[in-house]
């Protein structure tokens, strides 16, 4: 795989952990602010705050795994093996990357994984 085209997936993988760490910082705060909503309202405020706070949770763990995902794939930036599928060891396409530049499994492996899951 060219080295250029790493450099470039590599800044798009350090862009997109940035935005999650902002979103998840942007997400304790108003996790910070429904906590102290809740002690002054009623039962109906309550449950709807009840409602959001699962929601910001879901949604951190949504961003801490893709950000798991994300510093797994600069880690093999760093090894020299990104683009390389980690079960065949085939190269995974560079259009797979680009619309998804922490995959770590080429198109045929994912189907595979995918269908066992199933």
């Amino acid at each position: 795989m060219e080295k250029e085209f790493i450099a470039e997936m590599k800044q798009k993988l350090i862009a997109q952990r940035n935005q999650i760490l902002d979103s998840l910082a942007a997400q304790n705060d108003d996790f910070k602010k429904l906590v102290e909503t809740v002690e002054a309202g009623d039962v109906v405020d309550m449950a709807s705050d009840v409602v959001d706070r699962t929601m910001l949770d879901s949604l951190g763990a949504q961003d801490a795994g893709r950000l798991q995902l994300i510093n797994n794939a600069l880690a093999r930036v760093e090894r020299g093996t990104y683009g390389l599928c980690l079960k065949c060891n085939k190269e995974i396409p560079r259009a797979r990357l680009e619309a998804l530049p922490y995959a770590f499994l080429c198109i045929d492996c994912k189907n595979q994984e995918e269908r066992k899951n199933r």
